[in-house]
């Protein structure tokens, strides 16, 4: 299927054949008639990506630190790993489209196949011709509904939630500051519900079209004369009851001038990008004035429960969420009580996309909305896209599920380049992450679907997707009789374990865990100083706070940071002593979200060693995030976030100190390639990785049981 993408680095823009969006559960696959290009939020990307990196940094100084803060922390190469992983990646563009439903997935009940309807959210209703969207981004329409005004969708949600947030009544009025779609879209909606509506802009053609096509009752330039006395007589000399700011400007004269035409205890709701560095005299202070922030397309944005897994919040207590929003904006253009044919100045066809991006950078001509019109009669196929002439196969034949972050920062490059290695192919939930990564690390193919890269061609599946989809992953691949690599955890379930340690056993397959730092330099040098005697090992994380929103956090999809990363430490230690966990107790910190994210952990081992982890996520970030410290038969040793390693004995301590930290992920993917290579075998041992992943479920459940010592 053809999807419009850009470049981050090089503002490259271009229409490409990627592969098939997957269909998840709870998710429908779309075939877009039209999809609505936002210029505000769209546009500034554009231009963003258009500029020199200096221009680049100077739009994201945060950004800017966080890569100092990488560059601090972890070095220069994976620095520039990660920068480029960002200014290289084929970038999806589009938020807001409609269409016709033409596969459903699995839980899916209110959509059929055939259902025409309208889609929303970044990363989802993008610019292509088939879009995958979760449930509760999308909304069914009757079939006579016009798709190319049903498309303005999204820009209509987050327009419906500004004039939710101003809370008019029949006979109030409001001033819309900014005229652009969104603000005019917000004066629709308002006439429709029976309010005054005074629009103002700083372009007189927006001002112009607005009154033309009697969206405002009164339309004014922002340097009109005697702007805020007109608007003061509008409003019979009480000033506006409420002002909604759909402007986009980095200037201080909005939120100011709202502060000025606002009645007093009136509201302003900001539904643009704008400061809110407001004068707090003599308007704000004196009228008592309510600032209020529209939140996008309403409740359920950015909560993971509503969006991804469909968990609707009910009606009675939240009246209206996004998707509701999205539904009572379709209402209004399907039964004629609002008119946005207007709004449409100019449509494109897809083919021609980058022309209509151009218009938005250039302004060359006016505009409002842009619509882009998709040949939905052309043949969209499923198959596999090459990626690269090279069909060569060695000895290990590695393809990719799933390729994030972290994969191209630290697994992808570090994959031997040797004639013995082949690479296949790459699946990822994303076309455009699959086709960037398989031409940027000269993969054969892209894949649309799972078979492609379980196939015969394929022996070795590396998987780095996200954690609920471990478990499955891994078990798919060795029923495919093939060697798999997976990011930790290994799963999220005991029974999904169990049925692991069943299918290995009949494969008789390498199946390694991405358990990286014992494979590290210094943890080399750490572990032939302790030797073979029993110790006692301390290994303390300053793992700072992740919110209970973030995926990771979630115990469906990412198991919390016990099964989600404290497992890695668990394996450290398990290698340290050279012997398996036996005992496990843990205390967690209490807190209100159950999180279970700052806790001690006291574990016992088979040849008498025992171990303390210390997690904790209630820590500064200016102290150093990992810790160990080993004492073992006369001798002590101390390893300071795999930068620094101090060994203590008789005589003078022994330091060795490395320029950048190294955690061991090169020497972690060398040695399981190298390990098929040679005897077939991974280098954790598989009853290492089964111990671990038993152990990280006993501290769950000692924590679940106050403490309680639990048998492993």
């Amino acid at each position: 299927m053809q999807q419009l993408t850009q470049k981050l680095g090089s503002g490259d823009m271009v229409i490409q054949e990627v592969p098939y969006p997957q269909l998840g559960k709870g998710m429908v696959i779309v075939k877009n008639h039209y999809s609505i290009i936002s210029a505000g939020t769209e546009g500034s990307t554009v231009v963003a990506a258009r500029k020199s990196l200096i221009g680049k940094a100077k739009e994201r100084p945060q950004q800017v630190k966080q890569v100092v803060d990488t560059l601090k922390k972890q070095g220069p190469v994976q620095t520039y790993r990660a920068v480029m992983k960002k200014l290289d990646a084929y970038s999806p563009l589009g938020y807001s489209c409609a269409g016709e439903v033409i596969e459903v997935g699995e839980g899916v009940t209110e959509f059929e196949v055939g259902d025409k309807v309208a889609c929303a959210g970044a990363g989802y209703a993008n610019h292509a011709e088939i879009v995958s969207v979760p449930i509760n981004l999308c909304v069914k329409l009757d079939n006579n509904t016009n798709l190319q005004d049903a498309a303005y969708n999204t820009l209509g949600a987050i327009s419906m939630q500004g004039v939710r947030q101003a809370d008019l009544r029949l006979g109030e009025s409001c001033v819309i500051i900014g005229l652009g779609l969104l603000g005019q879209l917000a004066a629709l909606i308002l006439k429709a519900s029976g309010v005054t509506v005074i629009g103002v802009d700083v372009s007189q053609e927006a001002v112009n079209q607005a009154i033309k096509n009697n969206v405002v009752d009164l339309g004014l330039t922002r340097n009109a004369a005697g702007a805020e006395e007109q608007i003061l007589n509008a409003t019979n000399g009480y000033g506006a009851d409420a002002v909604i700011i759909a402007a986009a400007t980095s200037s201080l004269d909005p939120i100011n001038f709202a502060g000025a035409i606002a009645r007093k205890k009136g509201k302003v709701v900001v539904l643009g990008a704008v400061p809110t560095g407001f004068d707090r005299d003599p308007f704000w202070y004196r009228k008592e004035l309510e600032l209020k922030m529209a939140c996008s397309y309403g409740p359920g944005r950015y909560d993971l429960n509503y969006e991804e897994k469909g968990i609707d919040y009910p009606l009675p207590y939240v009246r209206w969420t996004e998707k509701r929003n999205m539904e009572a904006f379709q209402n209004l253009i399907a039964t004629n009580r609002i008119d946005i044919g207007y709004l449409t100045t100019h449509q494109f066809e897809f083919d021609n996309a980058k022309a209509a991006f151009d218009l938005v950078v250039s302004k060359t001509e006016p505009f409002t909305g842009i619509a882009l019109k998709y040949n939905t009669q052309r043949a969209i196929s499923k198959e596999k896209i090459s990626t690269s002439d090279n069909d060569k196969l060695g000895k290990v034949n590695i393809s990719f599920i799933g390729a994030g972050s972290y994969a191209q920062g630290n697994l992808l490059p570090n994959i031997s380049e040797s004639s013995e290695v082949g690479r296949v192919g790459v699946l990822t939930n994303t076309g455009t992450t699959s086709k960037r990564v398989a031409e940027k690390f000269k993969f054969q193919f892209c894949a649309t679907q799972e078979a492609d890269v379980l196939d015969d061609k394929t022996n070795t599946v590396f998987v780095a997707t996200r954690h609920d989809s471990h478990g499955p992953f891994v078990l798919k691949g060795l029923q495919a009789n093939k060697n798999v690599f997976v990011e930790k955890p290994i799963c999220l379930l005991e029974s999904e374990l169990e049925q692991i340690i069943e299918a290995q056993s009949k494969a008789n397959k390498a199946v390694m865990v991405g358990f990286n730092r014992r494979f590290s330099p210094l943890t080399a040098k750490l572990k032939k100083a302790v030797g073979n005697n029993p110790m006692t090992m301390i290994y303390r994380i300053n793992a700072g706070a992740i919110p209970k929103e973030t995926w990771i956090q979630d115990p469906e999809i990412g198991g919390g940071r016990i099964l989600g990363e404290v497992c890695h430490f668990i394996d450290y230690l398990t290698y340290l002593n050279g012997s398996l966990p036996i005992k496990i107790s843990a205390v967690a910190l209490p807190d209100a979200n159950q999180l279970n994210d700052t806790l001690n952990i006291l574990i016992q081992f088979q040849n008498g060693s025992n171990g303390v982890i210390g997690y904790y996520a209630n820590g500064s970030k200016a102290m150093t995030k990992e810790y160990v410290e080993v004492f073992s038969a006369g001798m002590s040793a101390t390893l300071n976030d795999f930068k620094e390693l101090k060994i203590f004995g008789k005589g003078k301590p022994k330091k060795d100190k490395l320029l950048n930290q190294n955690k061991g992920q090169k020497e972690m993917v060398n040695a399981f390639v190298n390990g098929l290579l040679n005897d077939g075998k991974a280098p954790i041992p598989f009853q290492d990785i089964v111990a671990v992943t038993k152990a990280s479920f006993k501290a769950l459940e000692s924590i679940r049981r106050g403490g309680e010592q639990i048998e492993i």
